[in-house]
C-alpha cells in the first residue's frame, strides 16, 4: 500500500536516510482537483469560437505543459487540423477569460491535503506549476492555501517550464535550501522528469490526473495513494536505522 516503504526498507543498516528540508508541489492534480473547471473552460472557448466541444477526458490528456499547449492541442483535436499560431494566440485569450471566470466553480482541495500540509508546517514549501502564475495565485488564495507556501512559480514565471528543472532550482533557491535537500511532489511525468533533472527525490501522487503507470515509468522515487502518506514519507526520512 505504501510504495515508498519498499525503498526505505532497502537502506543499509547504520545509514541515515535523507532528511528533507523543503517540499515542492505541483498544483493541478496534486493539491487540487481542477479537472471540471479546466475542461469546462476549454469547451466554453471552443464553443465561442464555433468549434466542436471535446469530452472532458480528452481535454485532460492535454493538461500539464502550460495553457498555450492546452489550447493548441484542444483546437487541433476539435478541428482535426493544426491551428495557425495567430489562431492559438486568439483562442488563448478566450480560454484565459473563461478560466479566470470559472477556475473556482468546482475546483477543490484533494482529501487530506490541508491536514497534511499543516502537520508539515515546519518545512518550507513551494508551488512549481505550469499553470500561469496569476491563475495559480488566484486559485491558492481562493482555496485559502496561499499562506502555506513560501514561493509560488507559474508556467510564465521563468523562461522555461517543467519538464525543465529551472523552476524547481529557483524554488529551492527561494526557500534557502540546496536542490538535493528537496522532495518534488507531482502527478505527471513532467514533475518527475523535472525533479530528477534538478537532482531531487520525487514523489508521485497516484490519484492525480495521470495515474500510477505514467509516474512509475517516469522513474518516481516514491508513489503515494493517499496524501497523508506524504507525512509518513517525510518523517521516515529522518529515521536512523539501528546499527547491527
Amino acid at each position: 500500500m505504501l510504495a515508498f516503504f519498499e525503498k526505505i526498507a532497502k537502506a543499509p543498516i547504520g545509514v541515515k536516510t535523507m532528511s528533507y528540508k523543503c517540499l515542492l508541489f505541483d498544483l493541478d492534480g496534486t493539491l487540487v482537483d481542477s479537472r471540471a473547471d479546466l475542461a469546462n473552460s476549454v469547451n466554453l472557448m471552443l464553443v465561442e469560437l464555433g468549434l466542436r466541444a471535446l469530452p472532458s477526458v480528452r481535454v485532460l490528456n492535454f493538461v500539464g505543459e502550460g495553457a498555450r499547449l492546452l489550447v493548441e492541442r484542444s483546437l487541433a483535436a476539435s478541428t482535426e487540423s493544426e491551428p495557425l499560431p495567430s489562431e492559438v494566440d486568439y483562442a488563448l485569450k478566450v480560454y484565459q477569460r473563461h478560466y479566470g471566470e470559472h477556475l473556482l466553480d468546482e475546483t477543490c482541495v484533494y482529501p487530506e491535503v490541508t491536514e497534511t500540509l499543516a502537520r508539515l508546517d515546519y518545512l518550507p514549501k513551494a508551488i512549481v506549476t505550469n499553470k500561469p502564475y496569476g491563475f495559480s495565485v488566484a486559485l491558492l488564495e481562493g482555496l485559502g492555501m496561499l499562506s502555506q507556501f513560501k514561493t509560488v512559480l507559474g508556467g510564465d514565471s521563468l523562461p522555461e517550464r517543467k519538464p525543465s528543472p529551472m523552476m524547481l532550482l529557483e524554488a529551492a533557491r527561494g526557500c534557502g535550501v540546496e536542490p538535493a535537500e528537496c522532495l518534488m511532489v507531482g502527478d505527471t511525468k513532467f514533475d518527475v522528469t523535472a525533479g530528477r533533472a534538478a537532482k531531487m527525490k520525487t514523489c508521485g501522487y497516484i490519484p492525480g490526473f495521470r495515474g500510477r503507470t505514467e509516474l512509475a515509468e517516469a522513474g518516481a522515487d516514491f508513489l503515494i495513494e493517499r496524501f497523508s502518506e506524504l507525512q509518513v514519507l517525510v518523517e521516515s526520512a529522518k529515521t536512523k536505522f539501528a546499527v547491527a
